[in-house]
């Protein structure tokens, strides 16, 4: 092998090597001494080793085997330095090394050239968001597409968390069918009791008593404080505010509290029934409710003050996922989403049940109908709900808490200890259940997300032919993809938070 070749050659590789100049010619001090047998040498190596260490003068020997060659370190003085020629030029620099008949008329660009920009076809990314994404409040999975960070589709594929509630009422009693309404909308348990109850109620053309309309609506008030609370801390959470949701948990605990006092459980509470309420109010519930509500609005104003005029939430929220009022009538928004764009209805003012019709309250709406709008919608909804739950416990009546129809109501558990006849009636009342005269009917009330709608057949047994319900956030998540177009994917979970979406409703 050797250690040494010339630098350059003055003539394409192509060319044979004994057209190559000398290497002394070159000026290169590339040579070193080197020493080659003849056994080790083929004769290939041997005639390229001449063509390129062609000595002169001295330098120059003549191989023998066994003997060496001696390469000079410098080259002899004044010898020529190369430079480049036409032919080495013309190899070099064109615009390739190697031409051929298709690349000989190439030319190289030259060299401050630059591309001018232009649009290039690129086929858009299509994306999962969920249904195991933290942000899609629960198991929504949306199929999106986007280019770059644009969303140009967002189609949501819901489901998930189908469980037939409605077919599994159809083999329930009346009474049994109620706890299937807690397990909808998760957030707003009693809300939807009230709803299934008040249905029942038309059917059997009853009326509870005042107090328990009034109870109704007092923890329809305080339901809406929870699922308010969830509403706007989850959204900051979703956007990057993590303090929100841990203070306003904790006001959270304090109702969860009430649940379980007046029904026995935290969430699920089975309490509001067609003919009235489970059972009364405890003793000193109603003076700490008051002492809940009394304090409850320095903790809005404290929400506000982080969120409200928060230039990092402004900037994620103003002027995102707006929807026009003729875009939320067309999609069948109600709730906070219909309000938001502007638009006043709200059943409890326009077709108000129980006694809504004796307190007073406001009906916020926004003016833009984005996500900020929205946030301030249902902060002032707070508020609101505040005056409502102060009013319903200054006007609390006395009287009994369900209806005086046998058929309907339960007896008491005192006259169940001394009355056969009350054991026996309170047994075939919870097991073969009363008889609902044939009719149809279709009732809404104003839950926390929307209308929540409930269209009721009998056909005179004891099990209701058909129980249709109309969930708001279904309505809502169709209108997801008009929302988010042309947003940035992080908006995506801003459109989200502000629908306010729970699946246990959706997918029912």
């Amino acid at each position: 092998m050797w250690s040494s070749v010339p630098r350059y050659c003055s003539t394409p590789k192509s060319a044979p090597p004994s057209q190559c100049r000398d290497a002394t010619d070159s000026g290169s001090p590339l040579m070193v001494p080197v020493r080659f047998s003849f056994q080790q040498c083929t004769a290939g190596k041997m005639a390229a080793l001449r063509a390129l260490c062609r000595l002169r003068g001295a330098a120059a020997q003549v191989l023998r085997p066994g003997a060496g060659v001696r390469l000079p370190i410098q080259p002899s003085r004044g010898a020529r330095q190369w430079q480049p020629d036409v032919e080495w030029a013309e190899q070099y620099g064109g615009a390739v090394m190697y031409p051929t008949k298709e690349t000989a008329h190439w030319k190289p660009p030259p060299w401050n050239d630059v591309d001018p920009p232009k649009d290039t076809l690129v086929s858009n990314l299509t994306l999962n968001f969920g249904p195991q994404h933290p942000a899609a409040h629960g198991v929504l999975r949306l199929v999106m597409e986007l280019s770059g960070e644009m969303v140009r589709k967002c189609d949501p594929h819901i489901g998930l968390l189908h469980r037939g509630t409605e077919k599994l009422i159809e083999y329930k009693t009346y009474l049994q069918a109620l706890p299937y309404f807690d397990r909808l909308d998760y957030v707003s348990m009693m809300c939807n009791e009230q709803a299934y109850s008040l249905a029942v109620e038309k059917l059997l053309n009853i009326q509870p008593p005042p107090r328990a309309q009034w109870i109704r609506v007092l923890f329809g008030e305080i339901t809406r404080l929870l699922n308010h609370i969830m509403a706007v801390t989850t959204h900051a959470l979703d956007i990057g505010a993590m303090t929100p949701f841990f203070w306003m948990f904790e006001e959270r605990e304090k109702m969860f509290e009430f649940y379980e006092r007046v029904s026995g459980a935290r969430m699920h509470a089975a309490y509001v029934r067609p003919g009235g309420v489970h059972q009364d109010l405890p003793l000193g519930l109603m003076d700490d409710i008051y002492e809940f509500s009394k304090n409850f609005s320095l903790r809005i104003d404290e929400l506000e003050e982080m969120l409200t005029n928060n230039r990092i939430w402004r900037n994620r929220t103003v002027d995102i996922g707006i929807v026009t009022a003729e875009d939320a009538l067309n999609y069948g928004f109600s709730g906070v989403m219909l309000r938001g764009s502007g638009i006043q209805w709200d059943l409890r003012k326009t077709q108000p049940y129980d006694v809504y019709d004796q307190v007073e309250f406001d009906v916020p709406i926004g003016s833009r109908g984005d996500c900020y709008d929205r946030y301030l919608c249902r902060v002032e909804e707070m508020r609101q709900s505040i005056r409502i739950i102060s009013q319903c416990l200054n006007k609390m009546p006395p009287g009994e808490i369900k209806v005086d129809d046998a058929k309907v109501s339960p007896p008491k558990r005192a006259e169940m200890k001394t009355s056969m006849e009350s054991l026996i009636h309170h047994f075939k009342l919870y097991t073969e259940g009363y008889q609902v005269p044939p009719g149809a009917t279709y009732t809404a009330i104003e839950a926390p997300k929307g209308e929540f709608g409930v269209y009721l057949v009998s056909d005179g047994s004891s099990r209701p032919y058909r129980c249709k319900i109309k969930a708001p956030g279904f309505a809502h998540l169709a209108g997801l993809d008009k929302m988010s177009k042309g947003h940035m994917l992080a908006d995506v979970v801003a459109i989200i938070g502000t629908q306010d979406i729970v699946f246990g409703e959706v997918d029912r």
